[in-house]
């Protein structure tokens, strides 16, 4: 979702105690016959980096409230991860698979009580796509034909001083509303995977409301999904509240949803033991170290695996990153297992290419040896980037990342004799804005967390020229290519090949680090029961109870 960076990163900051409001220590029912009615679950979340518009909302602090207060066509199965009908009544693809016609099921309605019709997805998505509105998930689009005609490359580059010029249409001629509950897409070239992507919620509809006056929406955002909006203090919490005409099959409930924003992951998992938080859905090294958190929060946590990656970035448009040679010996200088051995108590597994294994699509073996340790070869390609000066690694300072930030640089150190250090920032939030200002000038931590299930979106996002998370720099027409030979596939088995193609190329020039899988170990407070987590790395909503 992202996406972290992860979209996937945590930006934490301080918030008040989830469970009881009240502080009597009965947790979050509150009063009442059916706490589950009355109640507030408290889930720990990050500060969405921009206002909750789904097409503008591609990191995991916004995505995971974004995801709860929007649906789309299509939804995921919170245990397989398979995707499923969830607006659409319907999905027809024409024999070419050039074309998709979407039918409605009718009787939905946004939170403001407008229906949800065909126009509000074909609205929105044009919205998204129009360049001049500079919505981070334009380029989830791009296979629509006639989004060339609403997005216009920039001419110099995303740092260049001239902007984009104005793009001569304002709609994707793709888009066609058929009646108030259907319509049709057309492509530019067959994209038989785009079924699975859309219950990404960049692919959400809008309501007539945000046409009107978008600053508004900003400020109370109206969706469809089975949360509405109900508040947000900025820095520390966003509240949701079941929505009670919502016709999904996922349905919530429990009666509110805090997203708390805890000053640093230690805080929300001493918060989570002292049952003042009700969900945490990632543990601190601290937690990790001995495997603690099962004694801790006996009876009350888990392990699941997640579509997600943890990675190291590096800023291509600051010169002394344009090396190739530089950046494979950072990469071959770090020993993976020892990290996870040491770091995670083996709860982590090296990663062998840019994708999560656990991914449709996925094959090993993308970075072959350049994800492997390996000192001789390391300091040989060191020596010859010709590199001065200090090793330099960010990361939010509040999301739990010192230790292995700190492991990796003692390896780097060790293997090719140069200082290396962790320079923390305060706040995921600041790195955001140094990230999309292209004002970066340390090697940064990047992970990912999926937005669907698919390969697909481990590359097509972060290393095609313009994807929404291409953060960067990164651009090769090779790889843009075989990326996009990828997308128009004939089938999903070939499309899938075609991927794992560009991954290799992508690993050769290796503008980002794969370091290892991000399999979850989450915990609750004695107030819940029925908890699970997704595979996106959120708490299931539509189950959890209070106890």
């Amino acid at each position: 979702m992202a996406a972290v960076v992860m979209p996937v990163a945590t930006a934490l900051v301080i918030t008040s105690c989830g469970g009881d409001d009240s502080g009597d220590g009965d947790g979050a029912g509150g009063a009442g016959n059916n706490k589950n009615d009355t109640g507030t679950v408290s889930v720990f979340g990050t500060e969405p980096e921009n206002p909750l518009v789904p097409g503008n909302t591609t990191e995991t602090g916004g995505g995971k409230i974004v995801d709860a207060m929007f649906t789309g066509l299509v939804d995921y199965d919170p245990v397989t991860s398979e995707p499923r009908n969830a607006h659409a009544e319907d999905i027809a693809v024409s024999d070419d698979g050039k074309e998709m016609t979407f039918k409605l099921k009718d009787g939905w309605t946004f939170h403001d009580g407008t229906p949800v019709k065909a126009k509000n997805y074909v609205d929105a998505w044009n919205y998204t796509a129009y360049g001049p509105n500079g919505q981070q998930g334009a380029s989830f689009f791009m296979q629509v034909a006639g989004f060339d005609q609403v997005n216009l490359p920039d001419p110099d580059g995303a740092e260049g001083p001239k902007p984009a010029p104005t793009p001569p249409a304002k709609e994707m001629s793709g888009l066609e509303v058929i009646d108030d509950l259907t319509f049709k897409v057309t492509f530019s070239a067959p994209h038989p995977i785009f079924r699975v992507k859309l219950g990404y919620p960049t692919y959400s509809p809008l309501p007539d409301s945000f046409f009107a006056d978008p600053a508004k929406f900003e400020e109370t955002p109206v969706g469809n999904g089975p949360w509405k909006f109900v508040s947000r203090v900025p820095g520390q919490e966003v509240l949701v509240e079941r929505f009670d005409e919502y016709k999904g099959d996922d349905k919530g409930k429990v009666k509110n949803v805090k997203f708390s924003f805890p000053e640093s992951a230690d805080a929300a998992y001493a918060m989570v033991v002292d049952n003042k938080l009700d969900f945490l859905d990632t543990m601190p090294p601290s937690a990790l170290a001995g495997n603690i958190w099962q004694t801790d929060l006996e009876g009350r946590s888990s392990s699941a695996e997640i579509l997600s990656l943890q990675s190291m970035s590096f800023p291509l448009y600051d010169p002394k990153y344009k090396s190739v040679d530089f950046r494979q010996a950072i990469s071959m200088a770090i020993n993976r297992e020892e990290i996870t051995k040491t770091i995670f108590e083996g709860n982590r597994k090296p990663a062998t290419g840019y994708a999560s294994s656990k991914v449709p699509g996925w094959e090993p073996g993308a970075c072959g040896e350049l994800c492997e340790f390996n000192a001789e070869e390391a300091k040989k390609l060191f020596d010859k980037s010709g590199f001065t000066g200090t090793v330099e690694i960010t990361s939010n300072a509040d999301g739990g990342h010192k230790e292995w930030v700190d492991a990796a640089c003692g390896q780097i150190t060790n293997t090719l004799g140069v200082a290396c250090k962790f320079v923390p920032v305060q706040s995921f939030g600041e790195i955001r804005e140094k990230i999309n200002a292209r004002e970066m000038t340390q090697i940064y931590r990047s992970g990912w967390l999926a937005d669907y299930p698919l390969v697909e979106n481990f590359l097509n996002p972060i290393y095609r020229t313009g994807g929404s998370s291409n953060d960067n720099g990164y651009s090769n027409p090779a790889v843009d290519a075989k990326l996009a030979e990828a997308d128009s596939a004939a089938s999903e088995e070939e499309a899938y090949a075609l991927y794992h193609e560009a991954e290799t190329m992508i690993a050769q020039d290796m503008p980002a680090i794969p370091l290892w899988d991000n399999p979850s170990q989450f915990g609750w407070s004695t107030n819940l029961k029925n908890v699970r987590m997704t595979p996106d790395r959120e708490l299931d909503l539509s189950y959890v109870e209070i106890a």
